[in-house]
């Protein structure tokens, strides 16, 4: 039986991707001051904060804190034991950046924000309007509530390009997300008895305080009772507070992409033997290198041009149309990023599809372009932002594992060939194909890390505690 979402308590964010207010930014606040100032001001925005009740007419506001920014309002470390280490510890430590790849260009000491040796990263405001007359009518108003003295001050302000529904590649976006049970989107593919139907994880994947694709609850903050003596926050069967309820965690990575490079890349490889550029084989290239054409049609199912009337198709599988690679290549970023009915055990079973659901994240991403990021007068790329509850199990193990892996299905030495770094190794993309595969060498590095932190998302009553209810013990 599904778990009724509580989506008057739910963050927008998680609910819909905002696809109809183009224009956004990224405010990354720092505390200035007492923690009892820092939260007067949150208060002052949290009522314009968005919940997942409808969709909002011309504007929208969430608000996610990373450990620190929770420890800065009054949470101190033992209520923080609820948390997951690699939140409580952060992007940046050296931990957490080997095992993402996060060396060399993408080491942390190179960012523009959220790096050991820049400004600190407490709060991010996030702001969606319809308009970029609208958007800059509610950046100003949010400004004036919480960029005030003994307050926050701004670590970054990270701008985005006008939503569209391609990325900075040139590849349409946001077609493969997962579909949340409980939302009307998840009913309607489960009940038409398509292979869309497998795209339906459980909200507690996602979400705190529903049962996970395991079954059970994710692990979550839970304060005791006496914390929460006003009755702000909801209760427990055990009698504690559940400060972790209707909140999700948000990984957040400033990707620069070098459009340049990859456009080169492509030319290099595919000039016909007069040296003349060859502009068909280049596509052919790039779709084969991510899995699907630019117009969205994925390689399994149009493995030789692209197909308008595929251009969002995500009900498809890989063990049985294209187990050996032929038509999609096996290490393509989307094969990667999801592989869906290939994974062990049983590849082409509903065991191997329920693995996979156990490793999806719910993407929030914005394009940005040189309007105002601080990342070059030619800069391009993407504001990464992806929900999951838990960070380790989901984000961390795809980039990991899936993205980053130079064994990946089989492969030796061919990690992602769009978004993995290349850490001084010898990087090939491989095409599988009969009588003989074709190899890409030397790939150079297409994307880098600018920036990022884990951020918890929280319910509307836990953003509501942070603000009004000082926690026993807490800071002042």
């Amino acid at each position: 039986m599904t778990t009724p979402l509580e989506l008057d308590d739910i963050q927008g964010l998680v609910t819909r991707g905002y696809r109809t207010l183009t224009s956004a930014c990224f405010l990354v606040l720092a505390t200035a001051g007492p923690a009892a100032t820092a939260r007067a001001a949150l208060g002052r925005l949290a009522p314009r904060v968005t919940n997942g009740l409808s969709g909002p007419p011309d504007t929208a506001v969430n608000v996610a804190l990373t450990a620190d920014g929770l420890r800065r309002l009054g949470l101190e470390p033992p209520e923080l034991d609820g948390f997951p280490y690699e939140f409580v510890v952060g992007m940046t430590d050296p931990d957490r950046s080997r095992f993402l790849g996060d060396v060399g260009e993408n080491a942390p000491r190179h960012w523009r924000w959220g790096g050991p040796a820049g400004p600190p990263v407490h709060v991010l405001v996030m702001l969606y309007a319809r308009d970029g007359q609208r958007l800059r009518q509610l950046e100003a108003e949010t400004r004036r509530e919480v960029l005030v003295p003994g307050a926050f001050t701004e670590t970054a302000r990270l701008g985005t390009a006008e939503l569209t529904d391609r990325e900075p590649f040139g590849f349409r976006d946001g077609i493969s997300q997962p579909l949340v049970e409980g939302l009307p989107k998840a009913a309607l593919a489960a009940g038409d008895g398509g292979t869309d139907g497998e795209q339906v994880v459980r909200a507690g994947e996602f979400v705190l305080g529903y049962p996970n694709e395991y079954g059970l609850l994710t692990d979550r903050p839970l304060l005791p009772a006496r914390h929460d003596p006003l009755g702000v926050l909801p209760r427990v069967p055990e009698g504690g507070a559940d400060f972790g309820r209707n909140g999700s965690y948000l990984v957040f990575r400033q990707l620069r992409q070098d459009v340049e490079a990859f456009r080169d890349y492509l030319d290099a490889e595919t000039r016909r033997p007069d040296g003349s550029s060859d502009p068909a084989a280049q596509q052919a290239l790039a779709a084969r290198m991510v899995g699907r054409w630019p117009g969205g049609a994925p390689l399994v199912r149009a493995p030789e041009h692209d197909d308008p009337a595929l251009a969002t198709d995500n009900g498809f599988g890989y063990h049985a149309t294209d187990p050996a690679g032929l038509r999609c290549p096996l290490g393509a970023h989307i094969r990667r990023a999801n592989p869906r009915d290939s994974l062990d055990p049983r590849p082409g079973s509903a065991d191997s599809v329920a693995v996979g659901r156990r490793h999806r994240l719910l993407r929030r991403g914005r394009p940005y372009g040189p309007d105002g990021t601080g990342d070059g007068p030619d800069a391009h790329g993407l504001h990464f932002l992806a929900l999951n509850a838990n960070i380790s199990r989901q984000f961390e193990f795809i980039q990991h594992t899936w993205l980053d892996n130079p064994n990946f299905n089989g492969l030796h030495d061919g990690p992602d060939p769009i978004v993995a770094p290349r850490q001084e190794r010898r990087t090939t993309f491989t095409e599988q194909g009969r009588p003989f595969r074709t190899r890409h060498a030397g790939l150079p590095q297409f994307v880098t890390v600018q920036g990022g932190a884990y951020f918890f998302l929280p319910g509307l009553k836990a953003l509501h505690y942070l603000c009004t209810a000082v926690p026993e013990g807490g800071r002042q």
